[in-house]
């Protein structure tokens, strides 16, 4: 385990300079404030109601498949990496996870999952 100290001793320092930071700006800070730095910030463009509107089921499953499908091709670089040691096993294989996705991509299309109104 003292392998492991040098790790612990900068996990220390790295806090204890994240919270004097912290400390220090919030001592040291001006305090002033008004409307407009109170308002929310939405990249320079004024905030269309309420914060708190609730979004639709379908901008969340958008939003999972986006994500699912992009750790799927995430899974191709390694495979990239090492194409040339796998030769034609690793190609087959290969050619069944893609063509995998592919039933699932046009699955969740003729679904209508990409569809947005």
């Amino acid at each position: 385990m003292i392998q492991y100290l040098p790790i612990l001793i900068l996990f220390f320092i790295a806090l204890g300079f994240a919270l004097t930071n912290v400390g220090v700006s919030e001592i040291l800070g001006r305090k002033k404030p008004s409307e407009e730095k109170l308002t929310p910030y939405e990249c320079g463009v004024e905030p269309v109601g309420s914060a708190h509107e609730r979004f639709s089921v379908k901008f969340y499953l958008i939003a999972m498949l986006f994500v699912v499908f992009d750790i799927e091709v995430i899974f191709m670089y390694p495979w990239a990496v090492a194409f040339k040691s796998l030769k034609l096993f690793g190609f087959i294989e290969m050619v069944i996870f893609i063509g995998i996705l592919l039933i699932c991509y046009l699955y969740i299309w003729k679904r209508g999952g990409l569809e947005w109104e």
